[in-house]
């Protein structure tokens, strides 16, 4: 199991085990985690799963694709460091990765 941390805009951090394989918005989802709400069920046709990649760990989630890029036009606050977290497949390597929900998401 992959643990995941989600912490939300007011700093309540939770930390979920997730199997490889699955996506962190699938992982948000199955733990009830606030302000991911996947209302496309995943399908990158929304931004209702935005996400900031803690920075220690952008370069191992990695980049978001152009077809990301483009729904995170629809996303509040978007950042440097915005995912959505449907695109972001849970590996091994990402034990421990950090995730943060924009406030207004909330």
């Amino acid at each position: 199991m992959v643990k995941i941390n989600f912490t939300d805009h007011a700093g309540t951090t939770r930390t979920v085990d997730v199997e490889p394989g699955a996506t962190v918005m699938e992982a948000a989802i199955r733990n009830a985690i606030p302000g991911i709400e996947a209302e496309c069920g995943g399908a990158c046709a929304c931004a209702t799963c935005h996400v900031y990649v803690d920075e220690a760990w952008r370069a191992k989630v990695g980049d978001p694709t152009p077809m990301e890029e483009d729904m995170l036009d629809f996303g509040y606050d978007v950042r440097p460091n915005s995912r959505l977290s449907c695109q972001i497949k849970v590996t091994d390597e990402l034990d421990g990765v950090q995730f943060s929900t924009p406030e207004r998401q909330a």
